[in-house]
């Protein structure tokens, strides 16, 4: 009500003071101050620094991860990328990364992260990791790009993601790459922060349904989570019982998924999935890497800990990064601790 008031007689100070007065200047300063304030396109919903702003219009502000580079041949590495559409109703798509090979290698289906709201599978920086894994591994890579919260909540990046992981079997025989150098039998899945909460998530979708139309069973060897994007309410570290801190997880969460799940739902909460769930995860062998100064650290000690005795007959890893924070070897590629991590996950890939 005082906006409605305060509007005109701006208005009209503006007028009698003239265009040239340095008190006319003020109150031009104002009225425009006053008309962005009632903007909906300016005034903040909410804000998700340092990833996001969303506005009250629904207009949707990316800080970061909107960069995107071409499919190429890689001058460092040698491996060539090219990009293929999945669903042209969706937009969901994939770059996909061949190496030299000479024989059948292992295809490994990677999903970004970026909190499920920023980034993408052409973003520079996953190119960069994505041509550097595929080379060191000797894998042909397909680079997940889902939707992206806000303007597609979860389960979307979930529906999309398991649309691409079905696309590569039934392309096993038609791609041009798939059909000559991929080897199904060695099948994995990997992703970081929020592709790493997918993978874990696909997986177990796959032990419950198949990967097949005849259900069928896993034919996933392997899932490497790293550093993923698990939180909740179990008490699991001291970030569990800072009740800031949870408040702000379980409000981040509601965003990324339009309030349709709780922070304590096992999309995000693994450690409350049933023994039933555990035990038909549909992957033979898991890696977990966590990074020593990332708040989620707990939540990933947990995961590996419950995924252990939860009765799953497969084998599960843990490795760990002293000293470095969340996905760091995304930024840090060529540090000794990051290609002493990448070094493990080849191994991960390419153990008989």
């Amino acid at each position: 009500m005082a906006s409605r008031i305060l509007l005109p007689l701006l208005v009209l100070l503006l007028l009698f003071l003239g265009p040239h007065c340095s008190t006319g200047a003020a109150a031009r300063r104002q009225l425009q101050q006053a008309r962005r304030a009632r903007d909906p396109n300016s005034q903040v919903k909410f804000d998700f620094s340092p990833f996001l702003i969303q506005y009250k219009s629904g207009r949707v502000k990316r800080l970061m991860g909107t960069d995107v580079v071409a499919a190429s041949t890689d001058a460092r590495t040698g491996v060539t990328s090219r990009d293929v559409t999945i669903d042209p109703s969706t937009g969901v798509a994939a770059r996909l990364y061949l190496p030299s090979l000479r024989a059948r290698a292992p295809v490994l289906v990677y999903f970004h992260g970026g909190a499920f709201v920023v980034e993408s599978a052409f973003t520079p920086v996953y190119h960069a990791y994505l041509n550097t894994l595929a080379a060191r591994a000797g894998a042909v890579a397909v680079s997940v790009n889902y939707r992206l919260a806000p303007e597609h909540p979860l389960p979307a990046a979930y529906d999309d993601s398991w649309a691409a992981l079905r696309w590569v079997l039934a392309s096993a025989a038609s791609d041009p790459w798939l059909s000559r150098y991929g080897d199904l039998s060695r099948l994995f899945l990997a992703g970081d922060s929020a592709g790493g909460n997918i993978a874990h998530n696909l997986a177990l979708r796959a032990g419950e349904e198949g990967l097949d139309n005849g259900g069928g069973g896993a034919r996933i060897k392997g899932v490497a989570l790293l550093d993923p994007y698990f939180q909740g309410r179990s008490p699991v570290g001291a970030d569990s019982t800072d009740p800031a801190y949870l408040q702000s997880a379980a409000r981040t969460w509601s965003f990324i998924c339009a309030g349709r799940y709780p922070i304590d739902h096992p999309y995000v909460d693994p450690l409350l999935l049933p023994a039933s769930s555990w035990q038909r995860f549909g992957a033979s062998r898991v890696l977990v890497t966590v990074s020593g100064k990332d708040r989620l650290n707990p939540w990933q000690r947990a995961y590996y800990a419950a995924l252990r005795n939860s009765g799953w007959p497969g084998e599960a890893e843990l490795y760990e990064t002293p000293g470095e924070g969340h996905v760091y070897f995304l930024t840090k590629l060529g540090s000794p601790q990051a290609l002493a991590e990448m070094a493990k996950l080849v191994a991960f890939i390419n153990r008989d």
